[in-house]
């Protein structure tokens, strides 16, 4: 089994569990804040703290994405709108919502840059979807997400939509990143 930066094993299944919902040009700084980007992911204390910190750059009047004093978010699936991941090029904003537990993003579009970035860290899935599921789920609502079947399931209503296709990257994020799938295609040697 190949492990993630943080040496976890990486996405595989169906994602059961509860939705936060965000809007259009949610940025990096907004994912996490230029103040954390000196912890270093392939530590394990400080990959656990830069999880605490995901979402830390949203207003205020955002219901917290980790509550005070947790080291988790309770919100496995982030559904967001158009451009999710926009600004600066930070390979931490993955890695901080992977570090909090987030284990896919749904989004209706994302920047380059964010995508490249959860698909080479292998910490989420970046999934696409062309109705604006943002409008539809509410912070709190449970959501069952097939990444495989790409499906997500409003479990209050138990209406069903249709994901874009991952396509040659969904096993690169099934290895846990870029690393863990050269290893797996032996085109790395295995860590010793």
């Amino acid at each position: 089994m190949t492990m993630n930066a943080a040496g976890q094993r990486p996405n595989e299944g169906v994602i059961a569990g509860r939705v936060y919902v965000l809007g259009d040009n949610v940025d990096t700084d907004q994912i996490i804040p230029a103040q954390y980007l000196n912890l270093v992911p392939t530590i394990p204390e400080e990959y656990a703290r830069l999880g605490t910190h995901a979402l830390a750059g949203l207003p205020d009047t955002m219901p917290a994405f980790v509550p005070p004093g947790a080291t988790k978010s309770p919100y496995v699936i982030i559904v967001s709108g158009r451009n999710f991941g926009c600004g600066s090029s930070r390979e931490h904003a993955p890695i901080a919502l992977g570090a909090a537990g987030v284990r896919a993003v749904v989004a209706e579009s994302y920047a380059r840059i964010f995508f490249r970035n959860a698909v080479a860290t292998g910490e989420l899935y970046p999934l696409e979807s062309a109705d604006r599921l943002c409008d539809v789920f509410r912070t709190g609502d449970e959501a069952t997400l097939d990444p495989a079947d790409e499906t997500i399931v409003h479990a209050p209503s138990g209406r069903a939509w249709r994901l874009k296709p991952l396509g040659a990257v969904g096993p690169v994020i099934a290895a846990g990143g870029i690393f863990g799938y050269a290893r797996a295609a032996g085109m790395l040697a295995p860590r010793s």
